[in-house]
């Protein structure tokens, strides 16, 4: 975590000393891949409010909300509900490329009920991940569609989005041996005002 506000700290000393014009601002809208079967499903979504610096940039607030429930009296996770939501918020900067890439990083403090890992002794609701990736970013119409791949470098072990991560190792047996903190994310974003182009 040390890193991380150091790397914030030279990113605000470094974006000091150049000249940032401001060039509009925009609504980011995250699907999150719902899922529902026999046992349960999961469904939830994002919100950002992204001010457009320097044509190429987008920084500003997040907001999440996810909700999972099971069908059945038995627990998702041991010693966690049934049935629970999780929320939070956090920030997120963003750097475009020729309106064809983007690379990025989304940090958010989630309040969550589940505990997926073994080693905590002691249960803390509140949990902090911090976000690496890119992908594709493109502008069709006013609506940019970003669609990327983020990996986890703070809470791979016990973070609210352990159950969505997409690659999983499996043992000779078939088993889970263990899971990458990667995630998948699809954001829509909507100008507000005039955009410079």
């Amino acid at each position: 975590m040390k890193n991380f506000f150091q790397l914030i700290f030279v990113l605000c000393l470094f974006s000091a000393h150049t000249q940032t014009e401001f060039d509009g601002s925009e609504i980011g809208v995250e699907i999150f891949a719902a899922r529902a079967g026999s046992n349960g499903g999961t469904m939830g979504g994002g919100f950002k409010y992204a001010a457009i610096l320097n044509k190429n940039f987008a920084v500003g607030p997040s907001f999440r909300y996810h909700r999972t429930w099971s069908f059945f009296d038995q627990n998702l996770v041991a010693g966690s509900p049934s049935s629970a939501s999780i929320f939070g918020g956090g920030f997120f900067a963003h750097a475009r490329y020729k309106d064809a890439l983007f690379g990025g990083i989304e940090f958010e403090l989630i309040k969550t009920p589940f505990n997926f890992s073994q080693t905590v002794e002691e249960f803390k609701p509140w949990i902090a991940t911090l976000f690496l990736g890119g992908g594709f970013s493109k502008l069709y119409n006013k609506v940019r569609i970003n669609l990327g791949i983020f990996y986890d470098v703070v809470n791979a072990e016990n973070s609210p989005f352990r159950p969505n991560y997409a690659i999983r190792i499996k043992n000779s047996e078939g088993g889970t041996q263990r899971i990458l903190p990667i995630i998948y994310r699809v954001n829509f974003f909507f100008p507000l005002g005039l955009n410079k182009e």
